[in-house]
């Protein structure tokens, strides 16, 4: 008997291995000498790294970088370890670690200023260590300036009527007048790059990134006019360089931009990050001849049935005929539809109405007994055929 274990983490809670842990900790109690196999996996958002590294033996590289706000700080990705059996030295970054809103606050706070310029610098020091592929995830950032920090960081001069560097943030962008590449950092050709994007915005307008994702990041209203000028402007300028014009595209508004920015520098592709993860760990070849797959999260509602982890997992499990249940640290009265979608049972580890620090602080107890329920039951039905 084979079981699969392939969930994402339990925000603020568990890791998505920790989580793998646990519940094979309570299936093991009660079926022994069946086989497990763990493939902690992730949607492209907070986690990815974590998960894609204790999925594949791999390790973390903390660097030091420019913040959003330009000062410095801690920051890593991840480099895929001996498990991961792609032809290519892979290194796997969350645009948050360097860029991130939660490396901002009081007035920092504010998408006119704030740079992606650490995120490259996380990409320049993957391409130093020889890696050839790199899987960006998006989402959590701070900054809404199209990538343009991202894009100095690499080599590229992004110059004003006077042949200068313009400044760092969104609001600097609508002093570019031309971008030379000439020193683009030269390995950049040589790395194949795939970006987790899991929105569909354009990069302006109504439905745009900094409409949309601005106020989030302490942008006013005033703010959200200035900075779509500036990412349209910006764009304008990108086209007269001579690089493809994506700004109408769905998903190049991601990130403040950021979406625009990895495809015009990059030459990235935007997929949805679920399928990104499943492909890089090779989800399917670790399902198929499998009896069970189990998955989770924090929360399991209609919202999962979006490009979450679960429902991503579901699709492999459904393709390969392998029944599939869910464990999350909640069942909300709207998740029931994912039965609907492929699972065929959803279980939640909270016992009963409790305060949030106290679900949150037993949530590893709590899924050890879930988790050995769930395999007595099981258990049961397999001596009941």
């Amino acid at each position: 008997m084979k079981i699969v274990i392939a969930p994402d983490s339990f925000k603020e809670s568990l890791t998505a291995m920790e989580v793998a842990n646990e519940i094979e900790r309570g299936f093991r109690s009660v079926l022994p000498n069946a086989e497990y196999v763990k493939m902690p996996v992730a949607d492209g958002g907070e986690g990815t790294v974590q998960s894609m590294i204790d999925a594949t033996n791999g390790r973390l590289v903390w660097t030091t970088v420019t913040g959003p706000a330009g000062d410095r700080v801690n920051a890593f990705y991840g480099i895929l370890g001996d498990g991961y059996h792609g032809n290519e030295k892979t290194a796997v970054i969350e645009m948050a670690a360097a860029s991130g809103l939660h490396l901002v606050t009081g007035e920092q706070r504010t998408p006119l200023y704030t740079t992606s310029y650490g995120t490259g610098e996380l990409i320049v020091d993957a391409l130093n260590r020889g890696i050839k592929h790199i899987i960006i995830g998006l989402g959590g950032s701070a900054t809404n300036d199209g990538g343009a920090g991202m894009a100095q960081a690499l080599g590229a001069h992004l110059l004003d009527t006077d042949a200068k560097a313009i400044a760092i943030g969104g609001a600097a962008l609508e002093t570019l007048q031309s971008i030379d590449l000439t020193d683009l950092h030269p390995l950049l050709a040589e790395c194949r790059f795939e970006v987790a994007c899991d929105v569909n915005n354009p990069l302006c307008g109504e439905q745009g990134a900094s409409a949309v994702f601005g106020p989030q990041k302490g942008a006013t209203s005033e703010m959200v006019q200035q900075l779509d000028r500036a990412l349209e402007h910006y764009a304008d300028i990108i086209a007269k360089t001579g690089i493809q014009d994506n700004r109408h595209l769905s998903g190049v508004g991601a990130a403040g931009g950021m979406g625009l920015g990895v495809m015009a520098f990059l030459n990235a592709t935007l997929k949805p990050g679920i399928d990104i993860v499943m492909q890089t760990v090779d989800l399917a070849s670790h399902i198929k001849g499998a009896s069970l797959v189990i998955t989770g999260e924090g929360r399991l509602d209609s919202q999962t049935l979006h490009g979450k982890t679960p429902m991503g997992v579901a699709g492999v499990a459904n393709r390969l005929n392998v029944p599939i249940v869910a464990i999350a640290g909640c069942v909300s009265d709207d998740a029931n539809i994912l039965l609907e979608h492929g699972f065929n049972a959803l279980f939640s580890i909270t016992p009963r109405a409790l305060p949030l620090a106290e679900v949150l602080g037993n949530a590893k107890s709590n899924l050890y007994a879930c988790s050995k329920n769930v395999a007595a039951l099981y258990a049961l039905s397999a001596t009941s055929k």
